[in-house]
């Protein structure tokens, strides 16, 4: 099974394991640098993607489902946080509290960085089923891995949903 994530027209397709080393090491650096409303939003997304809780195989998410914004400004700040985020990722930004070196994580994430620098998000708003609204925000955070959680709909984060 694959996990696929995708915009305009590109796509991030995954082994479920690519999909976990992915996620986490993205999920590290989102959760640090986080600040407004939609970054926690964003981060609530990812913590959608543990695949130890939403199963393997189901998870991924395509960019034209992310509600970027209602302005110009909206729609660019929010592309520069997940193209920060990645950055900051690719960067080994928290790697040694995973307890394993991350494998071909960086392809992984420069796939994704070229994949949301080319995505023009669209000027209307339309249904984001699939986009945590702001009363779903991830804004509790795990604090044994100071990671954002899924609280309250699941316990803990999804460091602490990895099977030992």
């Amino acid at each position: 099974m694959a996990n696929v994530f995708s915009g305009g027209g590109r796509e991030l397709d995954l082994s479920n394991g690519g999909t976990e080393v992915f996620v986490e090491v993205l999920m590290l650096a989102v959760s640090d640098l986080a600040s407004e409303t939609w970054d926690f939003r964003f981060a609530a997304l990812l913590t959608l993607q543990d695949q130890n809780v939403m199963g393997r195989g189901a998870v991924g998410f395509h960019l034209e489902e992310v509600d970027w914004g209602a302005g110009e400004a909206e729609r660019a700040r929010a592309k520069d946080f997940v193209l920060r985020a990645t950055a900051l990722a690719a960067s080994g930004h928290r790697w040694n509290e995973l307890g394993y070196h991350p494998p071909r994580v960086h392809a992984y994430l420069e796939r994704f960085r070229i994949m949301v620098e080319r995505f023009r998000p669209q000027t209307d708003s339309g249904p984001y089923r699939h986009f945590p609204g702001p009363d779903e925000a991830a804004m509790a955070s795990c604090t044994r891995h100071r990671v954002l959680s899924g609280l309250p709909y699941w316990e803990g984060c999804l460091l602490c949903h990895r099977p030992r």
